[in-house]
């Protein structure tokens, strides 16, 4: 998912056709305060011109703000995808946008739900506090994220990466809650952003770390990170028939309870994860 400021409108149909799966129109961190009227605006229209080859999705301000119902109210006739829910206090503040976007669905005849929500779980401290508040969760909450760069804004840190660009362990718990809460919510996860921009090679083996940890996806701030992202998230053909062999034998023997694939036991945890891959490669 591709971020692109709001008030950059030359740039909303090149991250559309970037080769991202979808963008994320942003009235939040990349516009300043000033900028704003004129985001929505922009965002509003572009919205309003439909046919969009992939997902457009808005993060507005955080629900405490003044801004974020300014921020829905402009830009839902458009009919957004979805909408990013910054700075996510706790499970209360996604109630509360979700009962906004019921309320201006209604107004303006939009199906009910069908405006999708991902919440930013971790960027603020209280947040980290508060995890379980987001269990259960909205209907229309496709998946949960978290951040770093205002969560290390909010700690006071001088930094939230060493110098290989592994997060410190403060950042590593919030990555690890934002897992087991989209886990125990039934969503999907999709990890933050990585602001390297020039060495690809760092993001993807990041991006595939990611992967392995249970994300699902993962934001991007720049359409040059969008190939090694791809790389890292498609399943690789060794990958899939690994799969398939696992799937293979469970469906020769679907009562056992363990059975032998390329000289190691599996039993149903690794099933599920072939049935994952599987739908992974398809996507792709």
């Amino acid at each position: 998912m591709l971020f692109v400021p709001g008030d950059r409108p030359e740039r909303f149909a090149k991250a559309i056709g970037s080769g991202a799966d979808a963008v994320i129109l942003d009235l939040e961190d990349s516009v300043t305060p000033a900028q704003r009227p004129a985001a929505r605006k922009a965002i509003a229209e572009f919205l309003l011109k439909g046919d969009r080859p992939v997902p457009a999705w808005v993060r507005t301000n955080p629900v405490q703000s003044d801004e974020a119902l300014l921020d829905l109210v402009a830009v839902i006739q458009g009919r957004p995808d979805g909408v990013i829910l910054p700075k996510a206090r706790s499970g209360a503040d996604v109630l509360q946008l979700d009962y906004w976007l019921q309320a201006l669905e209604a107004t303006y005849g939009i199906d009910s739900g069908s405006i999708r929500l991902i919440p930013m779980v971790t960027e603020t401290a209280g947040a980290l506090l508060q995890m379980a508040s987001f269990v259960p969760t909205s209907a229309r909450v496709l998946a949960m994220t978290w951040g770093a760069e205002d969560l290390a804004t909010e700690l006071g840190a001088g930094g939230n990466r060493d110098a290989d660009g592994t997060y410190a362990a403060p950042y590593q718990l919030a990555s690890s809650l934002c897992l087991y809460t989209a886990a125990a919510a039934g969503v999907s996860a999709i990890d933050t952003v990585d602001t390297e921009i020039k060495d690809l090679a760092a993001v993807e083996r990041r991006a595939r770390a990611s992967r392995r940890a249970g994300y699902t996806a993962k934001l991007a701030i720049h359409p040059a990170q969008i190939p090694a992202l791809h790389a890292a998230f498609t399943p690789s053909e060794s990958e899939v028939e690994h799969a398939e062999r696992v799937l293979a034998a469970f469906a020769q023997a679907p009562a056992s309870g363990a059975f032998m694939v390329d000289g190691k036991l599996v039993d149903r945890p690794h099933v599920l994860q072939a049935e994952r891959v599987i739908a992974a490669a398809r996507r792709r």
